[in-house]
C-alpha cells in the first residue's frame, strides 16, 4: 500500500494485490503482486497490520460487480446509517485483510475510491494514552468482540484512520 501525507492528494495513492484476476477495480489504482507477503515492520504503537481497508464507491452494484470479476467474494452486506443518511457496506476478503466498501450519501459521482484504514493494535488502551486527545473515545467495535477508536482529524494523518484490538480466536469445536 502507497500512502501519501496529510493536504492536497493525502491518502491511500496506491496499492498492490496478490491473487487477482484483473486489477480493474472501478477505478482503485491497483497492481497486481507477485511478491511474497512481508514481515510486519515493528510501529512503535505495537500496530500488528491494517485489519480492514475502507473504499467509497456511489454505485454499489458497479464497484461489487469489479471486484467480482476480479476474483472476490462478496461475504456479507450490511445496512447502515439513518432513514435520513442510509448507508450500505459490502465486505469482502484479501487474505486476513476485509475490504469494506461503503455507499454513503456523502460520495460524489465518479470511480470508487479509497477512503481509510483500520489498523490492529495489541493494547488499545495503552494507544489511547499515548494519543490523548488525537484519538476518540474507546467504544465496542460492529465486530463482536472487538473494541475502536478513531484518531481524530486533528492528528493529520492525510486519511481517516481507526485503531480495533485483534480478533478474538474462534471456537472451531
Amino acid at each position: 500500500m502507497r500512502l501519501a501525507g496529510a493536504g492536497a492528494g493525502a491518502g491511500i495513492v496506491s496499492w498492490s494485490v496478490r491473487g487477482l484476476a484483473s486489477v480493474e477495480l472501478d477505478g482503485l489504482p491497483t497492481v497486481h503482486s507477485e511478491a511474497p507477503a512481508v514481515t510486519p515492520a515493528e510501529h512503535a504503537n505495537g500496530a500488528l497490520g491494517i485489519d480492514h481497508v475502507v473504499v467509497f464507491t456511489p454505485d454499489f452494484a458497479r464497484t461489487t460487480g469489479a471486484l467480482e470479476a476480479a476474483g472476490l467474494e462478496l461475504r456479507r452486506v450490511r445496512e447502515a446509517g439513518s432513514p435520513e443518511r442510509p448507508m450500505r457496506q459490502g465486505f469482502f476478503r484479501l487474505g486476513e485483510v476485509v475490504l469494506e466498501l461503503v455507499v454513503h450519501p456523502d460520495v460524489e459521482p465518479g470511480p470508487a475510491r479509497f477512503w481509510g484504514l483500520v489498523v490492529v493494535v495489541p493494547d488499545l488502551d495503552a494507544c489511547a494514552a499515548e494519543l490523548g486527545e488525537r484519538l476518540g473515545s474507546v467504544r465496542s467495535a460492529v465486530q463482536p468482540g472487538q473494541r475502536i477508536a478513531t484518531v481524530r482529524r486533528g492528528a493529520e494523518l492525510g486519511l481517516p484512520v481507526a485503531l480495533i484490538t485483534p480478533r478474538p480466536p474462534r471456537d472451531l469445536s
